[in-house]
């Protein structure tokens, strides 16, 4: 057994049931993780120096949060998602979510096209999309319907909010990290420009490091 499979095993106990995938799936999260570690050294995936540790926790169990939100019949947007996080990582543990993940760097877009290749989700029902793409005002995925929004790589709420205000009907997903307060309070105006609501908000303790992550649900009204 791997150490990534160990690793995946032991910080999923601590996190509980909630976000535990079939086994099956666990073993493709295993081979996610053995080909990032294999791309890392060719291009800018993850931090060439982190270890397996933190790759399992910062990245693949740090995905898995979301999977609780993503219940029923689900198609989730995965704003900037680089080497698939959180969005191919919720997929690769979920085959019914649909997905479609925006990646605008042609690296990174290779890498999310072959892993997708190789763990054999294209072949599963649920709509599975690439684009390669800056998501802009006029782009295309503005007048497609989505459950569900998510972005990890822009560092503040109110960025976010204005990113996907096309996006009406769509529930919004945001991963932050203990000063998440100041980062809405700092949104209030957009928030309110926008008729945005904070509906939930679910705090998890990661494994290892014991740092504080939350996932922040908001909705238009």
């Amino acid at each position: 057994m791997t150490e990534s499979r160990l690793l995946l095993e032991k910080g999923l106990s601590s996190l509980g049931s909630a976000y535990a995938p079939a086994p099956e799936r666990l073993a493709l999260l295993e081979n996610y993780c053995a080909e990032l570690l294999k791309w890392r050294g060719r291009i800018n995936l993850v931090a060439k120096t982190a270890s397996v540790e933190d790759i399992v926790e910062k990245h693949f169990l740090d995905s898995l949060t979301l999977l609780p939100e993503l219940t029923g019949n689900c198609h989730l947007l995965d704003i900037g998602t680089g080497a698939g996080f959180p969005g191919l990582v919720c997929r690769t543990a979920m085959p019914t979510l649909g997905l479609t993940l925006v990646e605008p760097r042609q690296k990174r877009v290779n890498f999310l096209r072959h892993v997708i290749r190789t763990l054999g989700l294209s072949q599963e029902g649920a709509p599975l999309v690439v684009r390669e793409e800056r998501l802009e005002a006029d782009s295309p995925l503005t007048a497609e319907k989505f459950s569900h929004i998510t972005c990890r790589a822009v560092t503040d709420v109110g960025s976010f909010l204005e990113l996907v205000t096309a996006f009406q009907d769509a529930t919004l997903l945001l991963m932050k990290g203990p000063k998440w307060k100041e980062e809405l309070k700092a949104a209030s105006v957009i928030m309110e420009k926008n008729s945005y609501r904070l509906k939930d908000v679910r705090k998890i303790i990661l494994p290892f490091s014991k740092a504080e992550r939350f996932v922040l649900t908001i909705l238009h009204t």
